[in-house]
């Protein structure tokens, strides 16, 4: 027997050291050839790194959450025949996931079963053996869901990496007819003294140090305005309507993006990246859209590139495929770089104000609350009109207040009057 010692591969980009996220395995496991092994976090992304042998892992490297420099001791797996004589970094990683985003809010998150009434216990169905006390692998957005459902996490198999629970996971267990009926009657008075640490590491790190970094770099300000959406979701219907079956079903953010991409011509600042240490200010022509979104493994910004070319069902289609990338992790670097301004939105959930982050280098970014019916004064009379908030922020080293307020102004009256979104 022998053994064949992985190193930490040199994942590119001038990249010296990278965090380790995750194990996939334990000392004494056996392991195959390609089997995903750990996950390693770099600046833009979760890389997984594969086993290069069949063999038994008998040691690990690190922890999950240490900075490991390039080159340094991944895992050690013993092997038949002499192993390797030398040791050897890693194969090419073979899989990305998305990193986390440097923007704040998100997009389209899981539909709003927050607002829906917890149902009433069902049949119980076969259910996960785990401990009252321990703690499944899921996503904020996942613990949300539940709860909103009435289900118990520990109760409910995950089919995600390392069992981690997944939206699906929960639709399928209500599917099966299971719930929380096992829970004794009067458990939701009793006292609870548990408590949990979590460690800050992986994505929720990087999500933490890009917005800090944010807020500490750029003199943050934000700007809101109110919007009368009446006309463009009315617009936005009709065109479901003939054309939903045949071009795919336009949600409000083709419309926003196109609204972005109409007032950026008079306003071309706000498409812009601001680099502080050269102390340089890049303006694009291009009009790469950020669109912040919510994934179970943490927020990412996948691109809508070259906004400024594409029409609204193009748009539309760009932005759903980005979206499914990002939350199935299959959004690559380019994907998820390059952007020259961003959209984020709340949906359903979006509130009445949001005071969104910057995603720095860019210098400004577009928030959407929720579109609510309020009766407004029109001509004198009163009328029930759809009304909707946009809550942005600038970096005010670079954006003059006037500015953007003027912007703002814009993309409103080109919602308000949505026939000139489409005027040359």
């Amino acid at each position: 027997m022998g053994t064949h010692v992985i190193k930490m591969p040199d994942i590119g980009e001038g990249i010296a050291e990278v965090e380790l996220s995750q194990w996939h395995v334990k000392v004494g496991d056996l392991v195959v050839e390609d089997q995903v092994l750990a996950d390693v976090m770099t600046d833009k992304a979760m890389v997984d790194i594969p086993s290069p042998v069949h063999g038994k892992v008998i040691a690990l490297g690190g922890q999950p959450g240490e900075v490991m420099a390039v080159g340094s001791v991944l895992i050690s797996i013993e092997v038949e025949g002499a192993g390797n004589l030398k040791e050897s970094a890693a194969p090419a990683p073979v899989k990305e996931a998305p990193a986390a985003p440097k923007a704040e809010a998100v997009v389209e998150s899981k539909p709003a079963a927050a607002a829906a009434p917890r149902p009433a216990p069902v049949c119980q169905g076969p259910m996960v053996a785990r401990e009252a006390d321990e703690r499944p692998l899921a996503s904020p957005a996942v613990r949300k869901h539940a709860l909103d459902l009435g289900i118990q996490l520990r109760l409910v198999r995950g089919s995600g990496p390392a069992g981690r629970v997944l939206h699906e996971d929960l639709e399928a267990y209500l599917a099966q007819g299971q719930s929380n009926a096992s829970t004794p009657v009067g458990a939701a008075y009793a006292q609870r003294n548990d408590e949990e640490q979590i460690q800050v590491i992986g994505m929720r790190r990087k999500i933490a140090q890009r917005m800090q970094d944010a807020t500490q770099r750029a003199a943050h300000f934000s700007y809101v305005e109110e919007i009368d959406v009446t006309a463009i979701e009315e617009l936005r219907a009709h065109l479901n309507e003939k054309h939903g079956a045949s071009r795919g079903k336009l949600t409000l953010l083709p419309f926003l993006v196109r609204a972005l991409v109409v007032a950026l011509r008079d306003f071309p600042q706000m498409n812009a990246r601001y680099d502080d240490e050269a102390q340089v200010i890049t303006r694009l022509g291009a009009v790469h859209v950020g669109v912040a979104t919510q994934s179970d493994v943490g927020l990412m910004v996948p691109v809508v590139r070259h906004a400024e070319a594409r029409s609204l069902w193009d748009s539309a289609a760009e932005i759903s495929r980005l979206a499914n990338a990002a939350r199935n992790g299959k959004a690559s670097r380019d994907e998820l770089s390059g952007s020259t301004i961003t959209l984020t939105s709340l949906g359903a959930l979006g509130g009445i104000v949001s005071t969104p982050v910057l995603n720095l280098p860019e210098v400004a970014i577009v928030g959407v609350n929720k579109i609510v019916e309020r009766p407004m004064v029109v001509k004198g009379q009163v009328v029930i009109r759809k009304m909707m908030n946009l809550s942005s922020s600038f970096d005010h080293r670079v954006v003059d207040g006037m500015d953007a307020a003027l912007f703002i102004q814009a993309i409103r009256g080109l919602l308000e009057q949505p026939a000139t979104l489409f005027v040359e």
